[in-house]
């Protein structure tokens, strides 16, 4: 079990930069590979950005590619997704997602895959 806290949301003009953290408690956090996701009123949930327990992979939606990156802390339990240069078109209600136990270098991409997920922090990006 693996409880998951999403912070660092906010209103943001187009163009400009924020950062979001997931800290993780409960099972050892190296264990766990994990995500980004968001969910935009109307919409479906999409994945963002995904990173492997070892940290050493990555993936991220076209849509962020360039502008978003995914990193982990495991001393601080911690994932981040740095995002730059944002659009109006990126804001929606961001998520981190975890799933214990795949091999080291796996990176996840569907909803399906997770088993554990923050409660989620807004970004709105004002045009």
């Amino acid at each position: 079990q693996v409880q998951l806290v999403e912070s660092g949301g906010g209103l943001v003009q187009a163009g400009g930069s924020l950062r979001l953290s997931c800290a993780a408690s409960g099972r050892t956090f190296s264990s766990y590979a994990l995500g980004w996701f968001r969910q935009a009123p109307g919409k479906e949930r999409e994945f963002v950005a995904a990173i492997s327990r070892s940290g050493g992979s990555t993936y991220y939606a076209d849509s962020v590619k360039g502008r978003f990156t995914i990193s982990r802390d495991n001393a601080k339990n911690t994932v981040y997704l740095q995002m730059d240069t944002l659009k109006p078109e990126d804001t929606a209600v961001y998520y981190c997602a975890a799933d214990w136990g795949r091999g080291p270098s796996i990176v996840l991409v569907n909803t399906d895959d997770y088993d554990y997920w923050g409660q989620g922090t807004q970004v709105t990006v004002s045009s």
